[in-house]
């Protein structure tokens, strides 16, 4: 039997919200063993820098849970 602990990630860009999904997942995977499904939950953008737009990609990722 396995099991897998699911925690929430945001990712930024200032390309694109896919940019975004992806540097958050592999950030995840230099601190996490196993990671398995990111699942995308929701996107938006940050306008507060006047000018510039940043892509915000939340995202919802699996791992195998190994515990204590």
């Amino acid at each position: 039997m396995s099991v897998y602990k699911v925690i929430e990630l945001v990712g930024t860009s200032d390309k694109s919200w896919e940019d975004a999904a992806v540097g958050a997942v592999n950030r995840a995977r230099q601190s996490l063993r196993d990671v398995r499904v990111a699942e995308v939950v929701e996107q938006d953008l940050d306008l507060s820098d006047g000018d510039s737009i940043t892509y915000r990609t939340k995202l919802r990722v699996s791992f195998k849970y190994e515990g204590e």
